[in-house]
């Protein structure tokens, strides 16, 4: 991290970059002036951060409602991390934590302070159409089904019945989220890997080569099994609704919002439900997160007003709940809320654990 002096200095600097297309949009003027929150990022937190700006709206009737952008969290992240000023996003959503790489590029581009919320839970469910195949799910069966190179070997699955003998023998066909979607990240990190990693000779390569592994473990294949549906998970629900056969990998919110079409899979035996998704016994539970430049917070009118509409909208019962979010537990919803009244800063400690940065 930069000492305190540096800091300091870059603040003022930010603030007077911030402030002057702003003050130009206060008299007219164009160029990259705005007044209102800008939000950029994952799919998956999308229709939550648009429940916010509506909350926020009719809360706030003076202020611009907040513009959302459906960007993928790796797409927010690149954008989130250009820089500071009026010309750059104010907040990622991510459906999954910052990773070391953005950190550090945010703090070349002069993104010093970084506010990291946890906003809420979802699970990364699997589903059919309602009536339509149905699967009993395992990290490892999605894994040997989704894999360009299960082990390391040639993958010659085309039914289900290939990959497990108690499932269908059915084709294999799912339509899921792009590389750059936070989704595909965690299915990689929560699903695939897992699945890998049953493989002792897997698990041993993790440390022996950790590239490799990462290849083998997480590369999906590309022979139309898997189709990527880009970033619209509305789209991967039609998909499947029109096609009994197949299966569609989303965020749990999609699952709830569109129960009169689709059914979810369960996971080692667990369905993705609001009480296995917040008690974790669901494997693709996660975390959803946004990020605030805390520079913004000075000098884009009502920022500071937008995240307080999250805090109040994310409790159990809340408005997110009402459309899917699964609540964080409460000591997470303290925590999180400390952490917007006081714009406490994440560091990269926080994130690799080294308690000596």
């Amino acid at each position: 991290m930069a000492n305190s002096k540096s800091i300091f200095g870059f603040l003022g600097l930010s603030a007077a970059v911030l402030a002057l297309p702003l003050a130009g949009c206060d008299s007219g003027g164009g160029g990259s002036s705005r007044d209102s929150v800008r939000a950029v990022g994952s799919s998956t937190v999308y229709p939550f951060a648009k429940q916010v700006a509506e909350s926020f709206a009719r809360s706030n009737p003076t202020y611009t409602s907040p513009l959302i952008e459906q960007t993928g969290t790796g797409g927010g992240m690149q954008l989130f991390c250009q820089g500071v000023g009026a010309d750059t996003p104010d907040m990622a959503n991510a459906s999954r934590r910052i990773k070391l790489s953005e950190f550090d590029k945010c703090m070349t581009n002069g993104v010093e302070e970084i506010i990291e919320l946890q906003v809420g839970l979802d699970g990364i469910a699997f589903a059919s159409a309602r009536d339509g195949i149905m699967l009993n799910l395992s990290p490892r069966i999605v894994y040997e089904a989704l894999a360009a190179n299960p082990y390391g070997e040639e993958q010659t699955a085309q039914t289900w019945a290939d990959v497990d003998p108690s499932l269908p023998a059915e084709p294999i066909l799912v339509y899921g989220p792009p590389s750059t979607s936070g989704t595909r990240d965690a299915l990689k990190e929560l699903v695939l890997e897992v699945g890998c990693d049953t493989n002792p000779a897997m698990e041993a390569l993790k440390d022996e080569d950790e590239d490799s592994h990462q290849r083998i473990c997480t590369e999906v294949r590309s022979d139309g099994a898997y189709v990527d549906q880009g970033e619209q998970d509305n789209l991967i629900v039609q998909k499947i609704e029109s096609n009994p056969l197949s299966v569609g990998i989303f965020g749990f919110s999609y699952l709830d919002e569109n129960a009169d079409k689709v059914q979810g899979l369960p996971m080692n035996g667990v369905d993705p439900t609001y009480e296995n998704i917040s008690n974790f016994s669901y494997p693709g539970a996660r975390p959803l997160y946004i990020y605030v430049k805390k520079a913004h917070m000075r000098a884009i009118p009502g920022l500071d007003l937008y995240l307080q509409q999250w805090v109040s909208d994310w409790g159990v019962g809340g408005p997110l709940s009402e459309i899917g979010m699964v609540s964080s537990p409460a000591d997470a919803m303290i925590l999180n809320e400390r952490r917007v009244n006081e714009q406490i800063i994440l560091t990269r400690a926080d994130l690799t654990g080294d308690v000596s940065e």
